[in-house]
């Protein structure tokens, strides 16, 4: 009734216009399908898809310092803990780092914790489960990770499963892959000791799992995760071999890469109804440029020299800090292609090339998670240049050892700008002893299709990938295709 009430409304308006033709009934028939045509339209109106228009910064308190793993005891009985659990991995819980932590804790009157230390580097769904299942059975009211990111993620999603004691692991991971529920019920204090200068887990609401079954990678991505302190101890990457070093030199590096370049807040669609579903990764904003920014041009100075002596004290203090910084970045910008990449090729590597980097000690094949992300760097970086090719020019310059005015950079047609920016990844990884390419791993040209498949379902990066996440509704199939024929060897 209300609709053929505003007809009749639109209809009678028509009828009584000033219009010269008044009578005429071919014309009075045309403004009458016109105000149909209007109602019509008003009924069914086209769903518009709105842009964001906001952007959150989220980190963790940080602490930075040498020596300061000695005050995470006081740090836990400042937050009236009533029970830790202690998770690392048989690697760390040897050494020194954990050494320290434990004696902090004992130092502490009526603070009891305990420890697990069963956790699995490039952790999979069945050792989370594990870690879970361990979790849930002692009600801890706090959590202590003290590791490099395989250690914090694994306490991250122990802390979560303990809270939601009923939920199924894919209850939390990312959409499409799990359902994405969004976190709504507080969890507990979780602390972060990194060890390793890399992931950044310290500061985000990142945690990454490799789902066997279905051999690629993914994760949860939610505020809510993320510690609430992170103690950066500059003391604690000495014992770090020169392998891991350079692989999670490598994550920091890609890291500032992809948030820097990922799309603008402003284009990621959709906006959220309610703000508690606005996503951790959100495109870039001007707030994780400037720690994106930082970090890269760190990474590029100090890897090099780790790389060359992972005895140089100052090397490893500002890779440290640029972790930390690279982690503010991306935990609110989000990674794209390289990182969406990169869970397919670590994650197949099990069942297919079985490949073992130098320098792990671990008894699976393993292409660590720096290394794998690095892999399609040039690539990628060489399809994103048109997007924004001020951004590109900016590093390009920083992997040049110069500045966005040096002639050598100004006179670069914005066209030619990703060739070159392809050259300079390239000569960077080579310094660092990158395997150069995918077949360099073990990967073969009947293995692109799979690698692609397994990249597909990793819509919360590459949502954010300009070229592709610009886009909606597609899925960058034939992009991706291209990019990784061309990693395959350069």
């Amino acid at each position: 009734m209300a609709s053929r009430r505003i007809i009749s409304r639109l209809i009678n308006a028509s009828q009584h216009s000033s219009c010269p033709c008044h009578g005429c009934a071919s014309h009075s028939h045309h403004q009458q399908l016109a105000a149909v045509n209007q109602v019509r339209s008003m009924a069914t109106p086209v769903q518009m898809v709105e842009k964001e228009y906001a952007f959150e910064v989220a980190a963790s308190n940080l602490r930075f310092g040498d020596g300061v793993t000695k005050e995470v005891g006081m740090d836990l009985k400042n937050m009236k803990a009533r029970k830790v659990g202690v998770f690392t991995d048989p690697t760390v819980v040897k050494l020194k780092p954990m050494e320290t932590a434990l004696r902090s804790l004992q130092s502490q009157t009526d603070l009891p914790f305990e420890v697990y230390d069963q956790v699995l580097a490039e952790p999979t769904e069945d050792s989370w489960r594990k870690a879970i299942s361990w979790a849930r059975e002692r009600d801890f009211s706090h959590f202590l990770a003290v590791g490099g990111g395989s250690v914090i993620d694994t306490a991250k999603a122990a802390n979560l499963f303990s809270v939601y004691k009923d939920a199924e692991l894919m209850d939390y991971i990312n959409a499409p892959i799990g359902k994405g529920l969004p976190i709504q019920h507080a969890l507990r204090p979780l602390i972060a000791v990194p060890t390793t200068a890399g992931t950044g887990s310290e500061t985000t609401g990142a945690a990454i799992v490799d789902i066997t079954s279905r051999s690629f990678k993914t994760g949860i991505a939610n505020r809510a995760l993320k510690p609430v302190l992170g103690i950066v101890d500059s003391q604690n990457t000495e014992s770090c071999p020169t392998a891991v070093h350079i692989s999670a030199g490598l994550d920091v590096l890609f890291h500032s890469l992809e948030s820097y370049t990922a799309i603008p807040y402003t284009e990621r669609t959709p906006r959220p109804a309610n703000p508690i579903n606005r996503p951790a990764y959100q495109g870039s904003n001007p707030v994780a440029d400037i720690f994106s920014m930082w970090a890269l041009q760190t990474t590029v100075k100090y890897l090099p020299r780790i790389c060359k002596d992972r005895e140089d004290e100052e090397a490893r203090k500002q890779m440290l800090l640029a972790a930390s910084f690279a982690g503010i970045g991306f935990g609110n910008a989000g990674v794209h292609l390289c990182h969406g990449m990169s869970y397919p090729i670590s994650g197949l590597n099990k069942q297919g090339p079985k490949y073992k980097h130098a320098g792990y000690e671990v008894d699976h094949p393993i292409i660590p998670h720096g290394i794998s992300v690095a892999l399609t760097g040039p690539a990628v970086f060489q399809f994103t240049a048109p997007s924004s090719p001020d951004r590109h020019r900016q590093i390009l310059a920083i992997f040049s050892n110069t500045t966005i005015s040096d002639p050598s950079i100004t006179r670069i047609p914005d066209s030619e700008i990703g060739a070159y920016l392809f050259e300079a990844i390239a000569r960077f990884l080579d310094g660092l002893g990158v395997p150069r390419g995918l077949k360099a791993v073990g990967y073969q040209n009947k293995d692109i299709d799979m690698l692609v498949e397994g990249t597909i379902p990793q819509r919360r990066v590459l949502d954010l990938a300009p070229g592709v996440g610009d886009f909606v509704g597609q899925d960058g199939r034939q992009y991706l295709t291209r990019m990784i024929e061309s990693s395959m060897e350069y």
